[in-house]
């Protein structure tokens, strides 16, 4: 069975380099479909920083929901992400499952405008 998943991408330590390896990497291990607009965001929590780009991708793969996010993990670590003490602070990239199966499993998605919208432009039939 293939899985449906939306994963969002984020950056604000060279945004444009990080998002463009990730979504080559992204493309190594998924079928990728779709990808939104990727659009500059204020900083949230932490506001000391760097402006961020975000967006998000629809891919589809045959790997279960755990094997994905170890996946994603790997590839935040091979793109260089840290782990900081500062909660939203400045991270080369970020990858969240954000819908997985029709199904919205970050609460982001309702919390941030601009992923919300990143997911409907991939699936505007999406029911939250």
């Amino acid at each position: 069975m293939m899985n449906t998943v939306i994963i969002g991408l984020g950056s604000n330590i060279e945004a444009d380099q990080n998002i463009a390896q990730a979504k080559s990497l992204l493309n190594e291990q998924f079928k990728g479909l779709k990808e939104s607009q990727f659009i500059q965001t204020k900083p949230i929590g932490y506001l000391a920083q760097d402006d961020f780009l975000n967006g998000a991708v629809l891919v589809e793969t045959p790997l279960n929901l755990e094997q994905v996010k170890g996946i994603l993990q790997e590839m935040e670590k091979q793109l260089g992400r840290e782990d900081s003490s500062v909660k939203y602070g400045p991270r080369t990239i970020d990858l969240d499952i954000i819908v997985w199966n029709n199904q919205v499993i970050d609460a982001d998605f309702y919390e941030r405008e601009f992923l919300k919208m990143a997911v409907l432009e991939l699936l505007p039939e999406l029911k939250y």
